[in-house]
């Protein structure tokens, strides 16, 4: 689990904050999308089924070292790959010993 460094996430998250500022910050256009129905939902189907997976990785993740992960489902929720971040780097602190 030692394989990310702290500037690697800090980078990460970075980028992400990033690109969600530059998203949010470019409104719709006003037209119609060109991506079909069937599209949308087969890409929303495999995102859930991605997060739902990746939660079910981090319940394991913790029950092994111990933690609680419950904590952490609000904010995965609401912004799974920054919290996934977070939540790796929190396993990987040293334990005082």
């Amino acid at each position: 689990m030692y394989v990310w460094s702290k500037r690697l996430v800090i980078g990460l998250l970075a980028a992400f904050g990033l690109l969600t500022i530059a998203f949010l910050t470019q409104g719709p256009e006003g037209g119609p999308s060109s991506l079909k129905i069937h599209t949308t939902r087969w890409i929303t189907l495999n995102y859930v089924g991605l997060v739902i997976w990746v939660f079910v990785w981090m319940i394991d993740q913790a029950r092994v070292r111990g933690k609680n992960v419950w904590l952490w489902l609000l904010p995965f929720l609401f912004a799974p790959l920054p919290t996934l971040m977070a939540f790796v780097l929190f396993l990987q602190r040293k334990l005082k010993t």
